[in-house]
């Protein structure tokens, strides 16, 4: 299964072919679209969010994608809804912090698509690192028999990291857009003889460098536990997210 939001671009085709590689020739792929309202805080892009049906059906007839699921919001969620799924370790910081609720809307909404399609094993990107692993928490913790499989964030050639909210961007916001992915490969260039704080200031200050941007937050962290690196870090993880105009990006990067 890959679950999507829709609005399919060619990241969602990757994830879509990764599904298909392992579900084998006897195997079966669904994707889902659905844009969730309980992910989108209060004043976000909920309602301006794109929605090509036509568009996506086509992507998913290339792929030769076995079950299209598209349900309406009033099938998924009762108007007397009180029970949500919430996770509470690694939603605390990143995108966490900056979108409350928006995890609880992330984790119901995937527990509700894996017990209606039971899928043996679902596909997310590694863009949505937190999301990932938040999931993958969830999974564990509630005993899902799914597999969770992971996919390579896909580029733009200028190396921006391909999302649905790409189309927002005006023609100079654009052009601005990939020092992001710029100043974190600076940093794994560096991250072997920088610490957190100085990999934090140099990303600040290179993503600050674009007129346009406005940074949510960059922080570096635990790739496990998503919390300050300490003596026992195996892998630190640079996250960020970037406002270009009102736009929203989100992008990472591993450094060993």
């Amino acid at each position: 299964m890959v679950p999507t939001m829709g609005a399919l671009h060619a990241g969602h085709v990757s994830l879509i072919r990764l599904a298909r590689d392992h579900a084998g020739p006897d195997g079966e792929v669904a994707v889902s679209i659905f844009v969730n309202p309980l992910q989108f805080e209060p004043g976000s892009d909920f309602s301006r969010y794109p929605r090509p049906e036509k568009a996506d059906d086509e992507v998913c007839g290339a792929e030769r994608v076995d079950l299209l699921f598209r349900p309406l919001p009033n099938e998924m969620y009762a108007e007397d809804r009180s029970t949500f799924v919430e996770e509470t370790s690694l939603s605390e910081r990143l995108c966490g912090a900056s979108r409350p609720g928006h995890f609880r809307g992330v984790c119901t909404v995937v527990a509700k698509l894996f017990n209606i399609v039971e899928p043996d094993m679902a596909v997310f990107g590694e863009k949505d690192f937190q999301q990932l692993a938040i999931i993958r928490k969830m999974v564990a913790d509630l005993n899902f028999p799914v597999k969770i499989i992971a996919e390579p964030t896909v580029r733009e050639p200028s190396g921006l990291a391909l999302s649905s909210r790409n189309q927002y961007l005006s023609e100079e916001e654009r052009a601005q857009a990939p020092i992001i992915r710029q100043a974190l490969l600076d940093a794994h260039s560096k991250s072997q003889r920088l610490g957190t704080a100085a990999l934090k200031t140099l990303v600040t200050k290179r993503i600050s460098s674009a007129p346009l941007a406005r940074i949510d937050y960059i922080e570096v962290v635990d790739a496990e536990t998503l919390k300050s690196p300490t003596k026992t870090t195996r892998q630190r993880l640079i996250a960020v997210a970037v406002f270009f105009g009102k736009t929203r990006l989100i992008d990472n990067i591993l450094l060993n």
